[in-house]
């Protein structure tokens, strides 16, 4: 894939891969982006920490030779009964490389792996405020399926959790 004159690669995430993803992390980091607190220790926080984050469900971005962003795909619950939904949880560009079309390849690119992996449906969660993560996500054909209003206070604010999803079974 192409944005703005760079080649975008886009392939499975390796251990190797730490350091630039622990970078980009730790840049995007926020309460714009995330309800969870950044590491109390940035210096000895691991990307990987071989629990919730591993690199099997990561994708990566390469952009003239450098990781540019990642997207994490996974199923949307332990049940069974929903291995046909498969989730975005979480989605990160560098600061220098946005708006050069790295996050559009990385969504598109989680979107067909979840067809790949048999999957109906991609779902993500937004912070209601991130209004540039929304409108990429609608670009994308990511629709509002839910909103948990005022569910997180983020910098003397409440912001609302919103529920996105995408239907594959249509075109």
């Amino acid at each position: 894939m192409t944005g703005c004159g760079a080649v975008i690669d886009i392939r499975q995430a390796t251990l190797e891969d730490e350091p630039e993803l622990r970078r980009i992390d730790l840049a995007t980091w926020g309460p714009l982006t995330s309800p969870a607190d950044p590491p109390e220790n940035p210096d000895e926080w691991r990307f990987f920490d071989g629990e919730r984050r591993t690199p099997e469900g990561l994708l990566v971005a390469v952009r003239n030779g450098r990781i540019a962003g990642w997207v994490k795909l996974g199923p949307a619950t332990p049940l069974p009964s929903s291995n046909h939904v498969k989730m975005i949880n979480g989605l990160a560009v560098d600061p220098e490389q946005q708006g050069a079309g790295v996050g559009r390849a990385l969504i598109e690119a989680a979107v067909e792996r979840a067809r790949a992996l048999g999957a109906r449906k991609v779902a993500l969660r937004v912070l209601g405020h991130n209004d540039t993560a929304r409108r990429l996500y609608e670009r994308c054909g990511f629709v509002v399926e839910g909103v948990l209003r005022d569910e997180f206070y983020l910098d003397g604010r409440y912001a609302d959790d919103v529920f996105m999803a995408r239907d594959l079974t249509q075109g």
